[in-house]
């Protein structure tokens, strides 16, 4: 093996890893690969599956103010109200609270510092992060990515 293939595999393995076990995982909706590359677009796959983030201001969920409900892309489960939606103006929708037991985290440390990173407790799919500089109540700021939302009007 070729020292610059050997430098590319070091640094490929733990991110294709990661990538399989942001697909993975004992969820109680489970799709193949192949099944949610057919039920979503490739926006759609890239964030909700391999856990990458859409352009900031390209989701028009970011606009939505009217009262409803945000829901999985991935399996439907509700997961924000509309009544915890505020205007972050990062270009993502964001949340001050999710719904309770709609989201679980982990640590991300795909970056320099660790990130708390949320997913949809039912399918696994990639939401986005949650950051320590929203509003009251909670001081959280639940930055989420809009392809992987539907929204419910009430």
């Amino acid at each position: 093996m070729k020292r610059r293939e050997f430098v590319v595999s070091l640094f490929a393995t733990p991110l294709l890893t990661r990538a399989a076990q942001a697909a993975g995982g004992n969820f109680e909706v489970s799709r193949s690969d192949a099944e949610w590359r057919s039920m979503l677009s490739d926006a759609e796959y890239r964030v909700m599956r391999k856990e990458e983030t859409e352009r900031a201001f390209t989701s028009p969920l970011n606009d939505e103010t009217r009262a409803g409900t945000f829901h999985c892309k991935g399996c439907d489960l509700a997961l924000y109200s509309s009544k915890t939606k505020f205007d972050s103006g990062t270009g993502w929708p964001s949340f001050y609270e999710a719904i309770p037991r709609a989201v679980e985290t982990k640590p991300d440390r795909t970056l320099f510092y660790t990130r708390t990173e949320c997913h949809c407790r039912r399918c696994g799919s990639h939401l986005g992060h949650i950051f320590d500089d929203g509003p009251a109540p909670t001081g959280k700021r639940h930055c989420i990515n809009g392809v992987s939302l539907t929204f419910s009007a009430a």
